[in-house]
C-alpha cells in the first residue's frame, strides 16, 4: 500500500474501498447499492481506525465480527448487518482476488439470519379506496399532476414493478395493443409485464396531457417531474404513493415497494401460481419471491378443502 497524503484523513483501508467502489460502478452497479456500499465500507474504515488498526493487512475475521457485533449492540437491524457483511465479503473477495490483500479475512465472515417479517400492505379494498380516491382528486382540480399521479399509482399496483423500473419507463416501453410495459431491471434484465385495462387508460389520459410538462429535458421519458420536465425522481414517486394512500383511514403508511407487495399478494389470493408471481416480479431465484409474498390465511382455507381428499 502507498502512504496516504499529509492531510488526508486517517484510513485503513481506503485505497482498497476506493478500488473495490471503482470496481463497482464499472460493472454498472445501481447507483443505490453502491451509495448503501460506499457508506458500510467507510463505517467499517471509521471503525478501524478508531479501534488502532494501522494498515488492511491486520484486519482479521476477529475484526469484522466485532464491527458487526458493534452494530448489533447499537440496534442496527439484521437486515442492515446482514447487508453491510455482504459488502465486506464483496470487497475483501475481490481485494485478495487482484492482488490488493495477501488473504481474505472475510472468507468465513456469516450474516445474521434476517427476522422474517413481512413488509405491510394493502388489502384488496384499501388498495381500491386509494386509487378511487386518487381519481377523484385528479378530476376534481384537473391539473396535469393529479393525471400523471393516477397513472403512476395504477401502474405501480398493476404491474408490480420496482420504483426505479418505474422512472426508467420511455414513451416506447407502452405496447397499447397488448396491454403490456417493458420494463429494464436488476442486472440489465428485460421483461415484458402486462397490466390491466384501467392502468392503459389511466397511461393513455396522461401521454394525452404529459406536452404539458414537456421541456428540452424530458427526452422520451414516460413520466416527467414537474419543475424541471425531465425523467420523475424515485422521491417523487414515493411522495406520490405516501400521499395516496394517506387518503385510506387506517391503511398502513407504504410507498412504491408496498404497492408491488400488494399486487403479488392480492395476485396469490387469486390463485396465481408462484412460479408466474416471480416472473412478473422479475425476481431471479423463486425463494425471494416465497420470502415476499404471503398467502393470506383464507386462501389456505379454501385450497385445504378443495384439494385434501379427507378435508
Amino acid at each position: 500500500m502507498t502512504s496516504r497524503p499529509y492531510d488526508a484523513p486517517p484510513s485503513v483501508l481506503g485505497e482498497v474501498i476506493a478500488a473495490y467502489l471503482d470496481h463497482l460502478t464499472n460493472r454498472n452497479v445501481s447507483p443505490h447499492t453502491l451509495r448503501a456500499y460506499r457508506g458500510d465500507l467507510h463505517a467499517l474504515d471509521a471503525w478501524l481506525v478508531e479501534n488502532g488498526y494501522d494498515r488492511a493487512e491486520e484486519v482479521d475475521l476477529r475484526a469484522l465480527r466485532s464491527w458487526l457485533g458493534s452494530l448489533g449492540v447499537a440496534g442496527a437491524e439484521r437486515t442492515s448487518v446482514a447487508r453491510r457483511a455482504a459488502a465486506i465479503r464483496g470487497c475483501f473477495s475481490w481485494a485478495h482476488a487482484h492482488g490488493l490483500l495477501g488473504s481474505d479475512p472475510a472468507l468465513s465472515l456469516r450474516s445474521p439470519r434476517p427476522a422474517k417479517r413481512l413488509p405491510e400492505t394493502l388489502s384488496q379494498a384499501e388498495t381500491f379506496e386509494m386509487l378511487r380516491a386518487a381519481i377523484a382528486t385528479a378530476a376534481e382540480d384537473d391539473s396535469v399532476r393529479g393525471v400523471r399521479d393516477v397513472a403512476i399509482l395504477e401502474l405501480l399496483y398493476a404491474s408490480g414493478i420496482r420504483v426505479s423500473e418505474l422512472c426508467g419507463l420511455d414513451l416506447g416501453s407502452v405496447d397499447e395493443s397488448r396491454q403490456t410495459v417493458r420494463v429494464l431491471g436488476k442486472g440489465d434484465k428485460e421483461r415484458v409485464v402486462p397490466i390491466g385495462t384501467p392502468a392503459r387508460r389511466a397511461l393513455d389520459r396522461w401521454r394525452a396531457r404529459r406536452g404539458e410538462l414537456v421541456t428540452p429535458r424530458s427526452g422520451s421519458a414516460l413520466f416527467l417531474g414537474e419543475r424541471l420536465g425531465d425523467r420523475i425522481d424515485p422521491r417523487i414517486v414515493r411522495r406520490v404513493v405516501h400521499h395516496a394512500v394517506g387518503l385510506v383511514d387506517g391503511a398502513p403508511d407504504i410507498g412504491p415497494h408496498g404497492l408491488r407487495h400488494a399486487m403479488a399478494t392480492h395476485l396469490l389470493e387469486g390463485g396465481a401460481d408462484l412460479r408466474t408471481v416471480q416472473e412478473l416480479l422479475g425476481h431471479a431465484s423463486l425463494a425471494t419471491t416465497q420470502v415476499y409474498t404471503h398467502v393470506s390465511g383464507e386462501r389456505l382455507r379454501t385450497a385445504f378443502a378443495q384439494a385434501h381428499p379427507r378435508a
